[in-house]
């Protein structure tokens, strides 16, 4: 049998990733949004989150149209997010970008190790940073009125 890579990028951690974000539902009440779409690959999704009085992330939820290596790095931005501040999502974001582009090693984000596989798919670079994207926009989006 041919190794293509796939079994790697498609490990069981990566698939179970994926299967998290049920656990991140986007509801009314997340009144800080944004929508993304990635041009590499057509990956979407619609963030929502609440932040405390500091700024900082109390609850995030999204909807997301994404293949698994999308799907995880959603998982992996949500599952962590609460208590982080928009300074921290930024710098996270910004050093995915820099990794991507061969120029740094992972950010020190929990779990991230699991997309390195799809480092050297420049296809899948829209969808990894794709809920990187939408947060740090809604972050910067005053929340919008009910």
């Amino acid at each position: 049998m041919i190794d293509t890579g796939l079994s790697r990028l498609y490990s069981p951690e990566l698939l179970a990733l994926a299967t998290e974000l049920y656990r991140f539902p986007l509801s009314d009440d997340l009144l800080q949004r944004a929508s993304g779409r990635s041009r590499t690959c057509g990956s979407t999704i619609d963030i929502g989150l609440a932040t405390d009085a500091g700024g900082r992330i109390e609850r995030i939820g999204m909807r997301i149209s994404a293949c698994a290596v999308g799907q995880a790095s959603c998982a992996l931005l949500a599952r962590e997010a609460a208590g982080v501040s928009s300074q921290e999502i930024s710098e996270t974001r910004d050093g995915l970008v820099d990794w991507l582009d061969g120029k740094r090693e992972l950010p020190d984000w929990p779990g991230l190790a699991a997309l390195a596989p799809a480092r050297g798919l420049t296809g899948r670079h829209g969808a990894i940073l794709l809920p990187w994207n939408a947060a740090v926009e809604a972050l910067s989006n005053a929340p919008a009125s009910s």
